[in-house]
C-alpha cells in the first residue's frame, strides 16, 4: 500500500505541465481539480504515466444553491491503481449552461454506462461517448431527477411510466396488442 505522499508524487511526475490543481478534502483522499477542457489530457496521463488502470466512478454532485458562489455542478472521476493499492479523485466544475465534458470511454470502455447514469440523473453531457442515452429513465422524459429542483414528489411518475411502458410492450407483442387477451 502506497501512502497519501508517495501517490502525490507520482500524480505530479504524471500531470507535469497540466493544469492540475492539488486539494485537501475532508475525507483525506489525494484530489486533483482540473478544467473541463484539459480533463481528457489528465485522465489519460493518470492512466499511462500515474498507474491508475482503473475507474471506479464518476458522478455528479449538484452545488445549487451553496453557500459558497461558483460553479453549480462538480463531475467527480474516482481512479485506483491496482499495482500500488491507491485512490485518487478528479474533480471538475461546470456552470449550469451546457454543463459537458469529454467523455473518456476511450481510456476505460466500462466509463459508459457510469457516464450515462451522470447524464441521465444531472444532465451533464459527455462529449465524445457513443452511446450517450438515458440509462435509469425512459428516452422522452425531459428531467434530470438528481438535480436539487427536481421536486422529491417527482413529476407525473404513474403517466409516464405507463406511457413508456405500453410503447416497450407494443415492441414485444407480435401483432401490437397491449393488454389484449
Amino acid at each position: 500500500m502506497t501512502t497519501k505522499e508517495e501517490t502525490l508524487d507520482r500524480i505530479q511526475g504524471a500531470l507535469a505541465g497540466l493544469p492540475a490543481k492539488v486539494v485537501e478534502p475532508r475525507d483525506g483522499m489525494p484530489t486533483l481539480e482540473v478544467d473541463s477542457d484539459a480533463l481528457h489530457a489528465v485522465l489519460e496521463r493518470m492512466k499511462l504515466g500515474g498507474g491508475f488502470e482503473t475507474i471506479t466512478l464518476i458522478t455528479c454532485v449538484d452545488h445549487l444553491g451553496a453557500e459558497q458562489p461558483g460553479p453549480r455542478f462538480e463531475v467527480v472521476h474516482q481512479l485506483y491503481s491496482i499495482a500500488n493499492g491507491d485512490r485518487v479523485r478528479v474533480r471538475t466544475r461546470l456552470t449550469e449552461d451546457e454543463p459537458s465534458v469529454p467523455s473518456c470511454v476511450d481510456l476505460w470502455p466500462g466509463a459508459g454506462f457510469m457516464e450515462r447514469e451522470a447524464y441521465d440523473m444531472f444532465g451533464v453531457r459527455f462529449t465524445g461517448n457513443p452511446d450517450l442515452r438515458r440509462l435509469l429513465m425512459p428516452e422522452g422524459y425531459g428531467h434530470h431527477p438528481l438535480r436539487k429542483e427536481f421536486p422529491q414528489q417527482g413529476i407525473e411518475p404513474d403517466r409516464l411510466y405507463r406511457e413508456w411502458d405500453e410503447q416497450r410492450r407494443e415492441a414485444w407483442e407480435p401483432d401490437g396488442a397491449v393488454g389484449k387477451e
